[in-house]
């Protein structure tokens, strides 16, 4: 009979305690992101959740503003930002100026740079 008892204490407590998990990690979760939401600036490069690559032009409480191409702004809900773009510096610390010297021809249409063609 004890035995049983414990059993039933264990099918009671790990429900519990799995909400009680689930509702701290979603709590930390969000607070991380209104961390997040609240250090972005104007200039900030980003990445939206849907992908699309930007720079930060104004903020207000609800909305960025992020011009996507030189000339083109775009208005999102500032929950949309998923992160800040990583800083593209190799591990020297001086950006690589010089140009690609591997330069593939479009010669076939539908062809992908750098791919060989017929076997070449």
């Amino acid at each position: 009979m004890n035995n049983n008892g414990t059993f039933s204490l264990l099918i009671f407590a790990l429900p519990i305690l799995l909400l009680g998990w689930l509702f701290f990690t979603q709590n930390k979760r969000m607070k991380q992101m209104r961390d997040f939401s609240s250090a972005l600036n104007v200039g900030d490069r980003i990445v939206t959740s849907s992908g699309i690559y930007g720079t930060v032009k104004h903020l207000d409480d609800a909305s960025a503003w992020l011009e996507i191409a030189e000339g083109t702004t775009i208005r999102v809900d500032r929950r949309a930002i998923a992160m800040k773009q990583a800083d593209e510096t190799p591990v020297g610390g001086i950006p690589d100026a010089t140009p690609a010297t591997d330069v593939a021809s479009d010669d076939a249409p539908g062809s992908t740079p750098g791919s060989q063609q017929n076997g070449q």
